[in-house]
């Protein structure tokens, strides 16, 4: 599971475009767009750019997005629905790019948000900063997800137990598991050349979740709302780099 820095090279590569498609696709996150739309364009942009969707055809899942609106916490399946001002949408995505794979979520306001959604996405994208803070060498994965869970307990958030981070590389799902909860200096210590994917899933309710009749979409048990941020970062001895920085997202979502 540990990775050279020439695999982190090209980690850092399929990173790159994984997160100029998301910086694509939220030029058009606006009330009206169909979330197959959004899926459709994705999957151009990437292979254009000599990439391939990492999700598409996964253990058969259909297509190169997640799109999981509101209740839907991951896995949701695009579809021509138009999306309605006021929703909150996940969208997760990965890439791969001359054979390495790269991993990221962003929860994106459609239109005029609730101040209840609004916090929910801010605290939870918070989360996803405090847990990349401590996601060091040295340091333990359940100091991850203590992070996590600390910061969203605190505000009544429920913190989603049975979807958890991963290791990326050669792979889209690799070891170590990172669950977005845990205890201090608990679980496997962190070590030089970790890739992981760092995603808290946290609902407005209740931790519970439910799998929709479907067999991909996962929901919240009490039909609350539920926000997705996601990273791709790499951990050395000269510390964490976040190789899929929401930056060019929040400059696209800025004009």
């Amino acid at each position: 599971m540990l990775k050279t820095k020439k695999d982190i090279d090209f980690i850092r590569k399929s990173s790159s475009l994984l997160v100029r498609t998301h910086a694509e696709l939220a030029k058009y996150t606006k009330p009206g767009v169909s979330s197959l739309f959004l899926d459709n364009l994705a999957e151009e942009f990437i292979r254009d750019n000599g990439g391939v969707p990492a999700f598409k055809g996964y253990n058969g899942f259909p297509n190169t997005l997640c799109v999981s609106p509101d209740c839907e916490v991951v896995h949701g399946l695009p579809n021509k629905k138009n999306v309605i001002s006021g929703t909150i949408l996940s969208i997760d995505c990965g890439v791969i790019l001359e054979g390495y794979f790269s991993d990221c979520a962003f929860t994106y306001e459609i239109g005029d948000v609730s101040n209840e959604n609004k916090k929910l996405l801010e605290i939870t994208r918070e989360c996803l900063d405090k847990a990349t803070s401590v996601a060091k060498v040295g340091n333990y994965l359940g100091d991850i997800g203590y992070a996590i869970q600390n910061y969203a307990e605190f505000f009544g958030y429920g913190v989603v137990r049975e979807l958890v981070g991963h290791g990326v590389g050669k792979a889209l799902h690799e070891p170590p598991e990172v669950p977005n909860y845990g205890k201090k200096n608990s679980g496997m210590l962190i070590k030089s050349g970790f890739v992981l994917a760092i995603e808290p899933m946290i609902n407005l309710g209740l931790k519970d979740i439910i799998t929709d009749e479907d067999g991909w979409t996962i929901k919240t048990k009490d039909g609350k709302p539920s926000a997705h941020f996601e990273y791709t970062v790499a951990i050395t001895d000269d510390g964490v780099e976040v190789l899929t920085p929401f930056n060019l997202i929040d400059e696209s979502l800025s004009k």
